[in-house]
């Protein structure tokens, strides 16, 4: 469904485009109440990104941004220079609280996860905890003590590992299922869709997941996560996943 979005008041407000899901297709009436746009550490860099939150029910969406040179928009009477387009995707919220208990994990101590999920930088980070089934989540990254009736948690990097494997099998699954061709002997830059017979070798759909979802955690446990799975150094024809990509266009069209 798409969307837009005014920012700024009056006649010259700017106004961006936007994909969002069906289940917010009401974004518009429920941009006052109900939808909030946050800036969030973005848990692979650490450093700032865009979020939507859909307050009722809780949900997390991240937003990605693509650009492409000499676009534009044509909304209504007007034209929005620039050709933005944005995308909202729901997201795991779950990445974004490990980020902060890998950090908190330094001091090597149970904590209370109103200590944990801090952040000056990001104080709107205080809405993952208000996430339905929070304790359910963090049972797959972390061990945790019960001390007066109060829960402490720790950061588990066996537990997180294990999930995060699960995650790649999903992911390699999502791909055959879809037919997306991710064999070496592809070039990043014609990613594609095939219902065509593939060489593709599990190996390359378990690099290719592992790529993916290694945007979102740390390198450091991306690194761990590659020897967790046993994955073989990486070839410079691997191709790279979108997202990647993506950053690398970006990068050159700076």
């Amino acid at each position: 469904m798409a969307g837009r979005v005014d920012c700024g008041d009056g006649a010259g407000a700017r106004q961006h485009v936007f994909l969002l899901p069906e289940c917010l297709k009401d974004a518009s009436k429920k941009m006052k109440s109900g939808l909030m746009f946050v800036k969030l550490v973005n848990p692979c860099l650490g450093e700032g990104a865009l979020y939507l939150f859909n307050m009722c029910p809780q949900q997390l969406f991240e937003i990605k941004v693509f650009k492409e040179k000499h676009h534009s928009w044509f909304i209504n009477q007007s034209v929005q220079s620039g050709g933005l387009l944005h995308l909202a995707t729901p997201m795991d919220p779950l990445f974004l609280l490990l980020y902060y208990l890998k950090k908190a994990d330094k001091e090597g101590k149970f904590q209370p996860l109103d200590q944990v999920v801090v952040d000056d930088m990001f104080p709107d980070c205080i809405l993952l905890l208000k996430l339905p089934e929070l304790e359910k989540l963090l049972q797959h990254v972390t061990e945790e003590k019960e001390i007066d009736k109060k829960k402490y948690y720790k950061y588990s990097k066996e537990k997180t590992l294990k999930w995060l494997e699960k995650k790649v099998n999903q992911t390699m699954a999502a791909l055959k299922t879809n037919h997306i061709n991710v064999g070496a002997r592809v070039q990043s830059s014609a990613f594609f869709s095939s219902h065509q017979v593939s060489s593709d070798k599990e190996e390359d759909y378990i690099c290719y997941a592992h790529g993916l979802i290694s945007d979102y955690i740390p390198k450091e446990l991306s690194d761990d996560l590659a020897k967790h799975l046993k994955l073989p150094e990486p070839s410079a024809s691997m191709p790279n996943p979108p997202s990647k990509v993506a950053a690398q266009r970006q990068r050159r069209n700076k």
